[in-house]
């Protein structure tokens, strides 16, 4: 028989900061140890259920003091929930957390010469930010300790977010604060039909199940889309439910469905059926309207999404003889949104069904001067594209959180644009790929902007200009 491991449980530690990926600090016996739900001046018992020779990790069993940083949660799910971490700590000490991640980055990773890094932009709004929502369906819904001890016969069908770390449970969720209405309606209009109808919630290790998954997104001016994925192709139950929906949503202006049997739930390879209304929303940026599909992406926050956007164009400072690459162009938002400053566009993007959406995008307003490449950055951005399409004289790249390959940061070395725009949602990726453009580049300008309140995420621009 095994031998159990012996608990370890510390006293009485102080919580001393927040570092990267929104850990909270302690140290004991001047070893790090992270503190999953601490605030900085919290003085915590942790129960440790990590031990390496450089940290430990654990949970807090009992708080002796609290912290002045500390706020109340809004959301009754916070703790369990994993979207919104920060939901105790008020926004300003966020704020002030976020632009010391940026900062200590930027001086431990890149370990570069440095200007002031700006003051972080903060979202005006906190709550019900977000454009777009994902819910899972689940045959296997969490239960609370008290749940659990009643032994009730439970309904055990939820429809909710993962539970962090458990990829079969969902927090079965009323009223999530991320979204504007009718997103909640739409959300348990779905689940009271499928209950009282008794449409099957999926199974994801047995791979069963009716009702898979539920995409809301909405634009500022009111456009809603409603997705919903199922696995069985139970056209029946499928038409009653999208009925339903129609019928009792008539401001739903984009309403579709899929039928996915993969093992997944990405849906870029599958067909989406529209089954009332048109098969895109529009939302607004400035003067520019961009189309958005079922598949596309678009900004999570709309109003920060165009901050972010007119610092990336302040840094560029683009004159109208620059030509432009954008590297990890999406749907070209930025691209189109920086076209009538510059002779000439080109975006690069990994995803076909986001090149597509760039082009539309163009052609909805009127944009004549960008031109749009599917493929591997470091397969397309190589010496034949350059002799073809001329070399740049400003690089805008923002690339997903695993930051840039190698080959591309050599590339754009080669190339020499006199000034490259980096965009990140992950600053630690920033920080390495800039300490390889050292030699060649100086930053300049550095700005950071938060686009997900009550999380550790936060974008970051820097502007790295050719060295003289």
């Amino acid at each position: 028989m095994a031998r159990r491991k012996k608990q370890i449980r510390l006293d009485n530690l102080k919580v001393e900061a927040v570092v990267a990926e929104g850990k909270s600090l302690a140290r004991h016996d001047g070893q790090v140890v992270f503190v999953k739900g601490a605030v900085p001046g919290d003085v915590v018992d942790v129960n440790i259920t990590k031990k390496r020779k450089a940290f430990m990790e654990g949970t807090p069993i009992q708080f002796h003091q609290y912290s002045d940083l500390r706020v109340d949660a809004v959301c009754d799910y916070f703790g369990t929930c994993g979207g919104c971490k920060w939901q105790h700590m008020g926004y300003h000490s966020q704020l002030e957390f976020k632009q010391q991640q940026v900062q200590d980055s930027l001086e431990r990773i890149a370990k570069v010469e440095l200007p002031a890094v700006a003051q972080i932009v903060g979202s005006e709004k906190t709550l019900r930010y977000r454009n777009k929502l994902e819910f899972t369906f689940s045959n296997r819904k969490w239960l609370t300790k008290e749940q659990i001890e009643t032994e009730a016969d439970i309904n055990r069908n939820g429809l909710g977010f993962h539970i962090p770390g458990l990829f079969d449970k969902v927090v079965d969720v009323d009223t999530c604060h991320l979204m504007e209405e009718p997103t909640n309606a739409v959300k348990n209009a779905v689940r009271a039909y499928a209950l009282d109808y008794g449409l099957t919630f999926f199974d994801i290790r047995e791979q069963h199940g009716l009702l898979r998954n539920l995409m809301i997104r909405m634009t500022d001016h009111g456009d809603v889309m409603v997705l919903l994925q199922f696995f069985e192709p139970d056209m029946e139950a499928i038409e009653g439910l999208m009925s339903h929906l129609q019928e009792k949503f008539p401001e739903i202006t984009s309403l579709l469905y899929v039928i996915n049997q993969k093992k997944n739930d990405t849906i870029f390879d599958q067909e989406i059926v529209v089954f009332a209304g048109k098969d895109h929303i529009i939302e607004t940026m400035g003067d520019l309207q961009f189309k958005i599909g079922a598949k596309s992406f678009y900004q999570t926050n709309s109003a920060q999404a165009k901050v972010l956007y007119d610092h990336t164009l302040d840094f560029a400072d683009l004159s109208q003889d620059d030509l432009v690459y954008d590297l990890y162009t999406g749907t070209g938002t930025i691209a189109n949104y920086c076209a009538n400053q510059a002779k000439k566009v080109i975006g690069i993007e990994y995803v076909e069904d986001a090149i597509k959406d760039a082009f539309v995008n163009s052609e909805v307003n009127g944009i004549t001067n960008t031109d749009f490449f599917a493929g591997d950055m470091k397969d397309v951005l190589n010496d034949a594209f350059v002799a073809k399409h001329g070399a740049p004289d400003v690089i805008i790249t923002d690339p997903p959180r695993a930051g840039m390959h190698e080959n591309v940061v050599d590339m754009i070395l080669r190339l020499s644009p006199k000034k490259v725009v980096y965009v990140s949602c992950n600053p630690a990726t920033q920080a390495r790929d800039i300490a390889l453009m050292d030699g060649q580049y100086q930053v300049t300008k550095v700005q950071p902007v938060d686009m997900f309140p009550h999380t550790h995420h936060v974008e970051n621009i820097v502007l790295l200009e050719l060295r003289g």
